[in-house]
């Protein structure tokens, strides 16, 4: 799909502020991919399709959730973590993106997984890093992005389990897979270096 039109379809989904942030995710993950080897336009489109279902009513995600059997559990955590397996499912069911690469980065950039791919990993960070997000921390993985990509991921995720644990709310299951995914790739991958 091109770009332009990939861009018409979503921005009649989104609020304004939510489509500035979109083009914000699609030129970083575009930059990661190419800094670290992904393909980089299945990092466009993933960018520009990853919030497509942010402002669905919450009550048609769970419905989704519910009747097309995702996972579960995702019921029992804050409304915030099903945008984007429902945005996966929808942007399938109503975009015509059948790519799996792209459906999982998409449905994968809010929560992150054990076991993420390098284009996971890209869209993921690219949400999180985007030059309009302001918050405590950003800079820091911005900076780590620039020469490591598992490493910023691990921050990113140490952050927002930090944030999530502040705020008294409920971590998805999944957010520490990723947490233990990373640090664990990150772990052999030193040992490689160690011994290779």
């Amino acid at each position: 799909m091109e770009r332009t039109k990939a861009l018409e379809i979503v921005k009649k989904q989104l609020t304004e502020h939510r489509y500035i942030h979109t083009l914000g995710v699609e030129e970083t993950s575009v930059a990661l991919a190419r800094k670290y080897g992904a393909d980089s336009k299945k990092a466009e489109i993933a960018a520009i399709f990853h919030d497509y279902a942010k402002f669905r009513p919450k009550e048609e995600m769970r419905e989704i959730v519910r009747s097309e059997r995702l996972s579960q559990d995702l019921l029992f955590y804050g409304n915030e973590v099903l945008h984007a397996p429902v945005g996966a499912y929808l942007v399938k069911k109503e975009v015509g993106i059948t790519d799996e690469d792209i459906l999982r980065a998409i449905y994968y950039h809010t929560t992150g997984n054990g076991a993420m791919t390098l284009l996971e990993k890209v869209i993921f960070l690219a949400d999180y890093i985007e030059p309009n997000r302001n918050f405590p921390g950003v800079e820091s993985v911005r900076e780590i992005a620039e020469h490591d990509l598992d490493q910023a991921c691990l921050m990113a995720v140490k952050n927002t389990i930090t944030f999530l644990m502040k705020q008294n709310q409920k971590i998805y299951p999944l957010t520490f897979e990723a947490y233990n995914g990373l640090l664990q790739e990150i772990k052999l991958k030193k040992e490689k270096e160690c011994t290779g």
